[in-house]
């Protein structure tokens, strides 16, 4: 069982991934932006983070750098919209574990969680 910090500005993909992901996994916390990613990442330590990229106040990837500069061995899950598909590209060249795109499935995600422990 991994513990799982869910990072998304939208409180109803961070509701639906609670609901996919918790009766498998912990869900340490939430963050709804790259700030509140950081500083709950270091107050949590999960195993896993899922991260949209696109967010007020920092955006997804400089958050998961941030988080990656902390903790070298930090796994990032993005999690973001087939139309960000450079964006994704670009995550997984500055560090990203793995990646899903929204909208996503239940065995998606945890499939994915899976690789990743």
């Amino acid at each position: 069982m991994a513990r799982v910090l869910i990072v998304d500005d939208a409180a109803f993909t961070r509701r639906m991934l609670t609901d996919m992901v918790g009766g498998q996994h912990e869900i340490c916390g939430e963050a709804s932006n790259g700030l509140e990613a950081i500083e709950k990442y270091k107050e949590l330590k999960p195993d896993i983070v899922t991260m949209d990229i696109t967010m007020p106040e920092m955006h997804g990837i400089d958050a998961m750098q941030k988080i990656l500069d902390y903790d070298g061995n930090a796994k990032v899950l993005i999690c973001s919209a087939i139309g960000h598909r450079a964006k994704v590209l670009e995550a997984m060249k500055k560090g990203a574990s793995d990646f899903v795109v929204k909208p996503f499935q239940k065995e998606q995600i945890l499939d994915a969680i899976t690789r990743l422990l």
